[in-house]
């Protein structure tokens, strides 16, 4: 059973990994440390970051043109997550489909520009918590913790722990003291990991298609709109041809091709307005 814990401090940073942002919206930077642990920075407009949860909920409501009865109408879920035990979510269990760090700053539609982390996991316990070993790799209780970022707190094992497990030099479990994570400098420390049985059809190479585990670090209300659409396609031409020419080139061109789009006027719908 292979696992790897991840760690995510929201610090503000300029270096982009996601793409091209508009200027004054710093993107995330991707660093590189030891075999082990893998930081990810996700700098979210400064260093004052808040974890939202949302997910669907199920409301009794009564029937419109039949009130003596009832149905289950879906409801979106939205709630702020204060404190290190609020945002302590452990292994197996019961967590948000949608959790994000978000920063005080908003969207030009009027939500908090923030990055969502999506796990993709299919660990199992490393330890039994009733084992003296397990303080050790207590990292393993959780898929998803926040905590507040702190020097004195790096990584969420030590390569020391090998040496004494029993007594061990870094207890994650430690981190988690209920400190307030709202409007703070903020830390997600994230497990994945999954179970392999070698069987028959590993040989002679193991398949990689189903066994692929992670997390996504995905823009959620962070841009106003998708930002693939300022991507432009890929263009061949050789050297001998004219890269100014339309029927070489259709990006040349772009601005007579584009012509036909239509000039939609300012509408509004369900409390949103465009202009």
């Amino acid at each position: 059973m292979l696992i790897k814990s991840f760690k995510i401090p929201t610090v503000q940073e300029t270096d982009c990994v996601f793409g091209p942002a508009p200027s004054s919206l710093p993107s995330p930077r991707l660093q590189k440390t030891p075999p082990g642990l893998r930081p990810l920075l996700c700098g979210v407009q400064g260093l004052e970051n808040w974890v939202w949860a949302e997910d669907m909920a199920f409301v009794p409501t009564s029937v419109p043109w039949s009130p003596q009865h009832q149905m289950q109408r879906l409801q979106v879920t939205r709630k702020l997550l204060e404190t290190e035990e609020q945002a302590t979510f452990p292994l197996g269990g019961v967590a948000p489909r949608y959790l994000y760090l978000a920063s005080n700053h908003s969207n030009k539609w009027g939500h908090p520009r923030g990055y969502r982390i999506q796990v993709l996991s299919f660990a199992g316990e490393p330890l039994p918590q009733n084992s003296s070993m397990e303080r050790a790799f207590s990292w393993g209780r959780y898929q998803l913790a926040v905590t507040q970022r702190k020097e004195e707190e790096p990584r969420s094992t030590s390569i020391y722990n090998l040496n004494d497990p029993w007594t061990p030099i870094v207890d994650f479990t430690d981190f988690i003291n209920n400190e307030t994570i709202a409007g703070q400098d903020l830390v997600a420390w994230v497990t994945a990991g999954f179970l392999h049985i070698p069987h028959a059809e590993d040989v002679p190479n193991t398949v990689t298609v189903g066994n692929g585990v992670g997390f996504f670090l995905r823009p959620y209300n962070y841009f106003d709109e998708d930002p693939s659409f300022n991507s432009a396609d890929s263009v061949y031409f050789r050297g001998d041809q004219d890269a100014g020419a339309c029927e070489v080139n259709p990006l040349a061109c772009l601005s007579q091709v584009a012509a036909c789009a239509p000039d939609l006027p300012a509408f509004s719908h369900g409390g949103f307005s465009h202009h």
